[in-house]
């Protein structure tokens, strides 16, 4: 921790050698946000500095040549960097590494020492299906989808607000308006709907055909609630449909999954997707969860249940929400390939965008696709 400390304060001090006005409390404000964060985190260094050190904004662009002369080491832009680091896009993940000193040199080595940054492989990751890649590559990815951050689709309600232009006239606002000028009606007042963003439920098959998938696309579900503004539902379902919005509901995601396998009964069972989603439809789709929400589905299709009964929840489920997305991981990106499953020939009539699910960029498209749902 000594180590650590001194390396903020020669960072400190080579800030205040460039002109940047720094006190001793703003530099033990930083070591005592540091000390708080993760210090491994170039983010946390970044930001943890910005705050503590930076009080004008002229100093900003010294603050950033300085952070990446001393820290980085690179010709790598620090704040295009860090604003993609902060976006947490596929593209962006990195993972830090501290760099040896050169065991020839004759300066000490914890001065010597660096702060490194290492691209990560993941643009491989985000094309390599789930099925295939090993246990460390599934970390990895499970820690990129923690930064997701899905945007919501909006829609407009019925209530409105006041808004100074528009087409829809506001008489009373005015009217009241026009008091201050004795009557005369020197500007008119609008009124403008409001706008609200769609509720997002995902249903997940967790069957053993999907086996390969179902705890990548459990993952994605707890970082698209975690991380999301809007409400975010999330059921699965094997042979029965489970709730399991209740038990993600937490910061952890070892904990969150750990709570969905003690709550689920059918993990890696039979599939039933007609039956999941009738009661979907029946039990909570009517009561207002789904109606004018996008329903997102992810299942390969492969169904034992009655298809009739399917035909007829899809049919329903479809007249209930706005939209009906179905990610299928056997699906070629662009939805080609449909696999000619009967699941799928009954309940593609129905399904508004057929997405691949199989790899992280599947589900990168799909965050990208959903603000435009509304």
């Amino acid at each position: 921790m000594a180590d650590l400390v001194g390396l903020l304060v020669r960072f400190a001090r080579t800030l205040r050698a460039e002109g940047v006005a720094i006190g001793p409390g703003d530099v033990l404000t930083y070591c005592a946000s540091v000390a708080t964060l993760d210090p491994t985190d170039l983010v946390d260094l970044y930001w943890g500095g910005r705050i503590a050190l930076v009080t004008r904004h002229e100093d900003v662009e010294t603050y950033d040549r300085i952070f990446e002369e001393f820290f980085l080491g690179t010709g790598v832009d620090a704040g295009s960097l860090l604003e993609l680091l902060l976006r947490a896009e596929p593209e962006a993940e990195t993972t830090l590494e501290t760099v040896a000193p050169d065991p020839g040199d004759d300066e000490r080595p914890d001065e010597e020492t660096t702060l490194g940054l290492m691209a990560s492989d993941v643009e491989t990751l985000s094309s390599r299906a789930f099925a295939e890649c090993t246990d460390d590559e599934l970390e990895t990815l499970r820690r990129i989808m923690s930064g997701i951050r899905l945007r919501p689709p909006m829609r407009r309600t019925r209530r409105t607000r006041p808004a100074r232009r528009g087409r829809r006239p506001d008489l009373r606002a005015t009217v009241r308006r026009s008091l201050r000028t004795h009557g005369e009606l020197v500007e008119l007042r609008y009124r403008r709907r409001r706008v609200r963003p769609r509720p997002l439920v995902l249903i997940l098959d967790i069957s053993g055909s999907m086996a390969d998938y179902s705890r990548a696309m459990l993952q994605f579900a707890h970082s698209a609630q975690r991380g999301a503004r809007f409400r975010v539902e999330v059921f699965c379902f094997g042979t029965r449909l489970t709730h399991l919005t209740p038990s993600l509901r937490t910061r952890s995601p070892d904990e969150a999954l750990a709570r969905a396998a003690d709550l689920v009964v059918d993990w890696e069972g039979g599939t039933r997707i007609g039956q999941a989603i009738d009661e979907f439809v029946r039990r909570w789709g009517r009561r207002g969860m789904a109606r004018g929400g996008i329903v997102v589905v992810c299942s390969d299709g492969l169904d034992r249940g009655d298809p009739e009964l399917l035909e007829s929840a899809m049919q329903k489920l479809a007249r209930l929400c706005h939209r009906v997305v179905w990610t299928n991981p056997h699906v070629v990106a662009g939805g080609r390939g449909v696999p000619r499953t009967v699941g799928m020939l009954v309940a593609e009539p129905y399904v508004d965008v057929l997405l691949s699910g199989r790899d992280l960029g599947s589900l990168d498209e799909l965050a990208a696709l959903l603000p435009e749902l509304g």
